[in-house]
């Protein structure tokens, strides 16, 4: 490449640099002290996050990580950075990544960037998130922009933004799930991360959004462009009428509770402890919320998912696997590149 103008800049949620409980505490430290992920006041979030969450957590949460670990590391950085090959090969200019936790960071990838191609006039940022959150996508956005203002750099960056129903996002996430929905099945499981539910009527009156149903949230433009639940029930439907699914046989829940606080409900854990009771036994699920699999989708559904299904009574029970490299995903990836534009944030604070 001689001389590009232009860059891209692929940025995932982050994981540990190993399995030790030691690098488990500082990515989770550097995890739950996020204003946008934990928010609550400073001290309250650092008595929370260091004296009770992280020392009772990382043990077990390095437990985890272990049973998923690859010789190549994390399997999210692995797969990100698979994905990064795949970009650039259909690309010209360079393609690098960067974490929102953990390492690389988006400083470490920029200063990189800028060192070995000096002439760049512009860095295209790519947010991994489909889903407009401020626990993914707002904080991945405010962190790499303030990265971004205090490095110095020559170029100026622009944004990728949410792609929850770009018609070419639909198709790949159909087409990857489609041969898994072959076999036969009683309900297929759309399990998005969840957020606690004043992430979502702390900005905007709660009377705009209704959380008592699953098929709609807010009917206003205004509130679903910043509305995660609007927008995953979005995607959830679109999909579902792609691939000609029935609606009583597709359902959606959220996973990864944390805390005591009311997130966004049905709870997928305790969904599948009940769903064979129902009459549901043999269960299909994916996690679209994630375009890479991690410890969310690998260890917690692949694994603890499955055993509660099965343990309630189910039969059969088949996780499908994140959109990761699949060839329309790539190429989705690469057309959405010309959306990116200046970031519109409602709120651009940072909390360093």
């Amino acid at each position: 490449m001689n001389s590009p103008r232009k860059a891209i800049l692929l940025m995932n949620l982050g994981s540990p640099d190993s399995t030790s409980v030691k690098d488990l505490r500082t990515y989770l430290t550097e995890f739950l002290m996020d204003e946008r992920v934990i928010d609550k006041p400073r001290w309250l979030r650092s008595l929370l996050v260091k004296g009770i969450i992280v020392p009772f957590r990382a043990p077990k949460s390095a437990k985890a990580y272990q049973s998923i670990w690859t010789e190549e590391g994390s399997p999210l950085i692995v797969l990100t950075k698979q994905l990064q090959s795949a970009v650039q090969e259909q690309v010209s200019y360079p393609v690098s990544i960067c974490m929102r936790y953990g390492n690389p960071s988006p400083m470490t990838a920029m200063q990189e960037l800028s060192k070995q191609y000096p002439s760049l006039e512009e860095v295209v940022l790519v947010p991994l998130y489909p889903h407009y959150a401020w626990s993914s996508y707002e904080t991945a956005v405010v962190y790499a922009l303030h990265q971004h203002k205090h490095g110095g750099f020559n170029f100026k960056m622009t944004v990728v933004p949410p792609f929850y129903e770009e018609p070419a996002y639909i198709d790949a996430l159909a087409e990857s799930m489609r041969p898994y929905l072959s076999q036969p099945y009683d309900l297929m499981i759309f399990s998005y991360h969840g957020i606690p539910e004043r992430h979502i009527t702390k900005r905007h009156p709660a009377g705009t959004h209704n959380l008592s149903t699953s098929d709609q949230c807010c009917s206003e433009a205004k509130y679903q462009r910043y509305c995660y639940r609007h927008q995953v029930i979005r995607t959830t439907h679109l999909v579902a009428e792609k691939l000609g699914i029935p609606r009583e046989k597709y359902t959606l829940s959220f996973q990864s509770r944390l805390g005591r606080d009311p997130w966004l409900q049905p709870y997928t854990a305790k969904s599948l402890g009940e769903w064979p009771g129902q009459g549901y036994k043999k269960a299909v699920i994916a996690c679209p919320a994630f375009v890479s699999d991690c410890l969310e989708t690998i260890e917690e559904i692949g694994e603890e998912g499955r055993e509660l299904f099965l343990h309630a009574g189910g039969e059969s029970f088949t996780l499908i696997p994140c959109l990761n490299t699949h060839p329309d995903w790539v190429k989705t990836l690469v057309g959405l590149l010309d959306k990116a534009a200046p970031a519109e944030l409602e709120d651009d604070s940072f909390e360093g």
